[in-house]
């Protein structure tokens, strides 16, 4: 048997008329013994058949069979044609037809070898040549058979190089199947693989006269032909894991994040329940985290010191009263209260809304690893309860909100949402950053990004004004001083909160003037309700709706005043103008009468 390695094998059969039947009885014996000394099947050699005369018919491609038995049958039922002689339409056929993926031969950069065998008795009725020359560019190596009055001529313009090993000529019909054993040895050679030092990395597939080299399933070959490397099958994107994908000998795996376990799909992944374990001790609520959770009191409580128990503060924290800003415990009884400059409503929990100045208002948070994820989340609330007091609108206050940590990341910009209740939800989906306290990167992101126009805020010519709240919790790890100065410079009316550990001199040199109303601090986390109350009294200005000059009260009787005065001016001098013009009338006209009397007296 022939085994060194996958061909792809056209036979192409000589049937014009001057082929006699017991001499195609020849061909057919002959093809029959190559194939019978071939390893065929899908994966090692494929054989196919085409008979030609005036015409070309195929007899089966190399996609029809793989088993030497049905082979050997379908060669047996061939009717020759019994005309013309027409070579070099037959080398056409195979070179557009039956090499073609598509009637079963493997693709080029598989280097299986393309072998045409063409079996002829005469002299071609057509040009063989240039067909023969683009066969063999286009890959395929022809061996040409002459039998008894075959032209040498013909023979050698279709062949291969080397010629002498790739032409052969045979005196009769009869001798043809001796001719199969020998042409069998050209056709297979030697082993080149064990002939020579190939330096495969893997395998090496010896193919006629030489070799190449393969990698195995999960590597691909290098650009060196001999080399393998492995092949990541996480690279093109179409993995489909929802955290990582592992890459492993051609294949992959999907894993998740640490606090997470893969799903059945073997691709998404579900955050550990932790308070399912049932050992988190919290006396009301137990909330899971990736790596962890944290205890939660419901509404009206206080969560004590040791992170599980709850305790009731105060009425208002014990039902639900429905203050939309505050609700005040008395005796026995509470009631709502609204912030400055706002009216209760006639439900007696609703307050009229902000809603006479509109701004651009930028709330940079610090996501450090000190805040912890429970206190992240009261801060989350801590912003949410600044928004419930603003007339959120595309043309009224436009809200952003900035993460920070080590690094800095817009959660979402001024033009990103349109609606209160857009902007809350977009803020309890916000996740927690962790790591470092960079104070000062943050305001020059806010300052530089946050509030450019790109990012939706309103020209500078507009007077819409630009307030800045900065959230901290500790001492910043690198500079504050120039980007605060900057983004007070720059128009923004900054604000500083800080809470727990955060430095108090930081907070100032944030606060614009007078900073007294423009900072605050609190204690602890749980405690930052009241925090709202004065962020809300200095944030709504009592002037300009729109983009309308703002003005302050003081501004504008300065400027009905030196209306007034300008005007009073204007009436005084148009008067003085009035009775010069007089003036100048009564004069000309008493000269007028002086000229009369002196002409007279002449």
């Amino acid at each position: 048997k022939c085994r060194t390695g996958p061909l792809d094998i056209v036979f192409v059969i000589d049937s014009s008329r001057s082929v006699r039947p017991f001499e195609f009885e020849t061909m057919r014996r002959f093809m029959m013994d190559i194939i019978g000394n071939l390893d065929v099947g899908p994966n090692a050699t494929r054989v196919g058949v085409i008979q030609y005369s005036s015409q070309v018919q195929n007899i089966f491609s190399l996609k029809t069979f793989f088993t030497r038995a049905d082979m050997e049958r379908a060669i047996n039922s061939i009717i020759p044609l019994a005309q013309g002689t027409m070579t070099g339409l037959a080398i056409q056929y195979a070179m557009n037809v039956a090499f073609t993926t598509q009637e079963g031969a493997r693709p080029l950069h598989k280097r299986i070898p393309r072998i045409a065998i063409i079996v002829t008795d005469g002299r071609p009725q057509d040009r063989v040549t240039e067909v023969a020359t683009q066969a063999r560019n286009a890959g395929i190596e022809i061996y040409a058979v002459g039998i008894q009055r075959a032209d040498m001529n013909s023979l050698r313009a279709m062949a291969s190089p080397p010629l002498e090993e790739h032409v052969f000529l045979v005196e009769s019909f009869e001798l043809i199947q001796q001719f199969a054993k020998q042409f069998q040895d050209k056709l297979c050679g030697v082993d080149m693989c064990m002939e020579r030092e190939h330096g495969c990395q893997h395998s090496c597939i010896s193919t006629p006269g030489s070799f190449y080299c393969e990698c195995n399933p999960g590597y691909r070959l290098n650009v060196d032909g001999k080399t393998c490397s492995p092949i990541d099958a996480c690279a093109d994107g179409r993995h489909g894991c929802q955290h990582h994908c592992v890459s492993v000998r051609g294949s992959y795996s999907c894993r998740c994040r640490a606090g997470y376990y893969l799903s059945q799909n073997k691709r998404s992944c579900t955050m550990i329940d932790y308070c399912s374990f049932g050992n988190h001790s919290c006396q009301h609520e137990c909330v899971s985290i990736p790596n962890g959770h944290y205890c939660r009191c419901r509404s009206g409580f206080t969560l004590q010191p040791d992170s599980k128990s709850c305790r009731a503060t105060d009425l208002c924290n014990g039902v639900d009263h429905g203050c939309e800003f505050k609700c005040v415990s008395t005796d026995g009884s509470y009631h709502c209260v609204c912030p400055e400059g706002q009216q209760l409503q006639a439900d007696g929990k609703t307050c009229s809304k902000c809603g006479a100045g509109h701004v651009d208002l930028v709330m940079v948070i610090d996501g450090s690893k000190s805040v912890r994820p429970q206190n992240f989340e009261l801060v989350k609330q801590f912003v949410n309860r600044i928004v419930d007091l603003l007339e959120v609108s595309p043309h009224g206050t436009r809200v952003g909100l900035v993460q920070y940590s080590s690094r800095v990341r817009t959660e979402f910009p001024l033009n990103k949402y349109h609606s209160a209740d857009e902007i809350k939800k977009a803020v309890m989906d916000v996740e927690y950053m962790e790591k470092g306290t960079m104070t000062g990167l943050a305001l020059k992101h806010m300052v530089e990004h946050s509030f450019s126009e790109l990012e939706g805020a309103r020209p500078l010519s507009h007077n819409i004004p630009r307030i800045g709240l900065v959230f901290t919790d500790g001492r910043s790890q690198d500079d504050i001083s120039e980007w605060a100065r900057r983004a007070k410079e720059s128009g923004i009316v900054m604000f500083a909160v800080g809470v727990g550990k955060a430095v108090e001199e930081e907070l100032r040199a944030i606060a614009s003037e007078p900073v007294e109303q423009h900072f605050s601090y609190s204690a602890d986390f749980t405690t930052m309700t009241h925090l709202v109350e004065n962020f809300s009294l200095n944030i709504c200005p009592e002037e300009g709706k729109g983009e309308t000059e703002i003005r302050s009260p003081c501004e504008c009787e300065a400027l009905v005043q030196f209306q007034t005065n300008t005007v009073a001016i204007l009436q005084s001098l148009t008067e003085k103008n009035i009775l010069w013009a007089r003036s100048l009338a009564q004069m000309t006209a008493r000269l007028e009468d002086l000229e009369k009397q002196i002409a007279n007296k002449k």
